[in-house]
């Protein structure tokens, strides 16, 4: 009796003992609280709220077994993925610019140069287009360049000439 007495006192120490230093390893370790989720029974009846239908909703297509759809179906109409065109791509928001290099611009003369100018020397077919002047080359002398865009290297190089730059808004 003794014995039996003095196995369970050290059995409830040895147990006291290792809550202290529990050990962390394959043995001891669980899934975070809600990893498991039970699975949804269906058709047991009225009262368990997923009976008759099961949660198909009612006739259809959908609610019959073995039904099948491939990725994109949109119920018989003619699916977006064969609507549109398979190769390439014309943006109709995309401004298509004229570009001018800063190279162009040293064989002006005029202190001032703006789409009408630049038409009328023939650097530019159209002034209706917008203008973009980017940063190809070097300019060597001081112009107040309009247009509808410019490169920051090419703002930077003329503003260095001397020159200044002048977005043109479209109203």
């Amino acid at each position: 009796m003794k014995q039996k007495i003095s196995r369970i006192k050290r059995a409830a120490e040895k147990k006291k003992n290792s809550a202290h230093v529990a050990s962390v390893g394959i043995h001891n370790l669980r899934s975070p609280r809600g990893a498991n989720k039970k699975r949804k029974l269906l058709g047991r009846g009225p009262g368990s709220g997923h009976g008759k239908t099961s949660t198909r909703g009612s006739k259809g297509q959908t609610s019959r077994s073995g039904r099948h759809f491939y990725l994109g179906f949109e119920g018989g109409q003619t699916p977006l993925i064969r609507r549109i065109a398979k190769r390439g791509f014309t943006s109709r928001a995309k401004r298509q610019y004229q570009i001018i290099n800063l190279i162009d611009l040293n064989n002006i003369k005029d202190p001032k140069v703006n789409p009408a100018l630049l038409k009328e020397k023939g650097i530019i077919k159209d002034t209706q287009l917008p203008l973009k002047i980017l940063g190809n080359g070097e300019i060597k002398h001081a112009l107040a360049v309009q247009a509808h865009a410019f490169s920051r290297q090419a703002q930077e190089k003329i503003k260095k000439a001397g020159g200044s730059t002048e977005l043109i808004v479209n109203v």
